[in-house]
């Protein structure tokens, strides 16, 4: 390797570590801090939209899993409603979603529970039995903290503060075979908790952002980078890779849009950006794990009923899901799509027409692999003697369950393996068996 002392001038203002007003200096010892604070055991920010990969390689498996987080806490019960409960109707006098059949009311799923009329575009999938949800679901750590709930559930450790890693970069350690630098694809402006750790993650930005010039992209300092590693020690193999994986990412998104309305740009929102990540899919199906998280779910004040803060909410979401599947094609047949939310909402609306930080939830399961059609897990009522806390749904299925579950039945992985991705998680006797076609 050479020595770290050697430094490389760049004019200034083109790279993003230093600017100086006669000239910006990086040097390969100021390169190597600032990757050792980036990095994630194998990717390297070069900027916040850029990053470096070792290449893994491939194993030719096609079969993927895809989360979306639910930042802020989404309220589950007006998301799969228990329309036959009576206590719900009690507790919710102005947000209750209607009766089934009512103007306004629930999507009947089962007799029981109902779909929030804003998710109409989810019913398809459910009739044709490729979307199930798994009620009263959960952390078992009882905080009411965001930012608690989801670290603890990026981590896979509630209760833990300590774990370093999240567990779908523990899942990516686990997955047999070779591997390559797009096959975990965390999509946002930053690295999401989930997906750090020691195995290399793409990292693109969301909307307009994604196609962006970097200030690598411009020749003079892309150049300069590349004389200064040109070298075969394992930065420089880093360096090189990354830069590749990064033009084919950028080469498949400018299709994207060429192909789409003459190039013009669609709307920005989550249908654009699933879109996206579906067409990167069936371009790159050596992707295996995607990560996507939308905001705004924390409904303290005018949540809404039929209509409102909340329905706005959900529109777009089942909209941005139901393209996806649409957009995936025949790959859609080796996706899984989880969808979850750190925690619930309290079962009675609060003064303000809302609702305030609760416990148990609901998860979301979609896929070609998933034994859909049904409700999973144990309700376990919403009188007051049944209620957490004599307030918040409780939690019957621990959300590792499912989650292990897809795991096991969809991605292959072993016990032991689920022992590594879930430490000390309870994973057996789960209300969730047969929640993937085998």
């Amino acid at each position: 390797m050479e020595n770290v002392d050697d430094k490389l001038l760049l004019p200034e203002s083109q790279c993003e570590f230093c600017a100086r007003r006669d000239e910006s200096v990086l040097s390969r010892r100021a390169f190597l801090r600032r990757a050792a604070l980036l990095s994630a055991g194998g990717i390297v920010l070069l900027s916040p939209r850029a990053w470096a990969a070792r290449v893994l390689g491939a194993d030719g498996d096609h079969r993927r899993l895809v989360v979306v987080f639910l930042r802020g806490a989404v309220d589950g019960l007006n998301v799969v409603v228990p329309h036959a409960e009576p206590a719900y109707y009690d507790a919710r006098p102005t947000i209750a979603i209607g009766r089934a059949g009512a103007e306004g009311g629930v999507l009947d799923l089962d007799g029981f529970f109902g779909l929030h009329p804003a998710l109409a575009s989810m019913m398809p999938l459910w009739s044709d039995r490729t979307l199930a949800f798994v009620h009263a679901c959960g952390s078992p750590d009882p905080t009411r903290s965001h930012f608690d709930a989801q670290d603890y559930m990026e981590s896979g450790t509630p209760g833990i503060k300590s774990t370093h890693d999240g567990w779908l970069n523990r899942v990516l350690a686990q997955l047999p075979g070779a591997h390559n630098p797009t096959e975990a694809l965390s999509m946002g402006p930053t690295l999401a908790r989930i997906m750090s750790g020691k195995m290399a993650v793409a990292n693109l930005p969301l909307g307009r952002a994604a196609e962006r010039p970097l200030p690598m992209d411009r020749p003079v300092v892309e150049q300069a980078f590349d004389r200064l590693y040109s070298g075969s020690d394992a930065l420089s193999r880093a360096y090189q890779e990354g830069r590749e994986s990064r033009k084919k990412l950028q080469a498949d998104l400018q299709r994207d849009m060429t192909e789409a309305d003459a190039g013009a740009p669609g709307p920005q929102g989550f249908s654009d950006d699933t879109d996206r990540l579906a067409h990167l899919i069936r371009r790159d199906p050596s992707i295996r794990v995607a990560f996507l998280a939308l905001g705004g779910w924390d409904t303290h004040v005018s949540q809404g009923g039929a209509q409102g803060q909340l329905a706005g909410h959900l529109k777009p979401l089942a909209d941005g899901l139901s393209s996806f599947a649409k957009a995936l094609g025949p790959d859609y047949q080796d996706t899984v799509v989880v969808v979850i939310s750190e925690f619930g909402r309290t079962m009675k609306e609060n003064g303000n027409g809302g609702t305030d930080h609760g416990h148990g939830n609901v998860m979301w399961i979609m896929g070609g692999p998933v034994r859909g059609g049904k409700i999973f897990g144990r309700w376990p009522g919403l009188t007051t003697d049944a209620l957490y806390q004599e307030r918040d749904l409780a939690i019957t299925t621990d959300f590792r369950q499912p989650i292990a579950m897809v795991l096991r039945s969809h991605l292959g992985l072993t016990d032991p393996q689920l022992g590594v991705v879930f430490p000390g998680a309870p994973l057996s006797g789960t209300t969730v068996e047969g929640l993937i076609r085998s």
